[in-house]
């Protein structure tokens, strides 16, 4: 077994885990402005949101969820999804990705 300790600084923010022989990857997110946010894509696998602080407004699918600092988010494969930080207040999160590369359809 080869345990591996990564300096999430120099990363530059995203973790593929195929490079670290990780079945997941990881965008570790820190915004501090309203309005941020990817605009509609969905993937062929599940995202889930673990948010630490702050608030932003989710589109999945149909449905708009405002998820706060301490709640997680399941988005299934194959859902449309995007979301917009509400506030300047910092925004910090971990995307996780279900795959261990990313894979993004960009739907706008």
């Amino acid at each position: 077994m080869t345990l591996q300790t990564i300096d999430q600084a120099a990363l530059g923010g995203d973790f593929e885990g195929y490079q670290f022989g990780s079945d997941v990857s990881l965008i570790l997110e820190r915004v501090e402005r309203a309005g941020v946010g990817p605009r509609l894509h969905r993937h062929p696998y599940s995202e889930t949101f673990v948010i630490r602080s702050g608030s932003a407004l989710f589109t999945v699918g149909d449905k708009k969820i405002e998820a706060v600092g301490g709640q997680i988010l399941v988005v299934p494969a194959l859902v449309p999804h995007m979301f917009r930080t509400l506030t300047d207040d910092v925004y910090e999160a971990i995307h996780i990705h279900a795959n261990d590369r990313f894979v993004t359809e960009w739907l706008e």
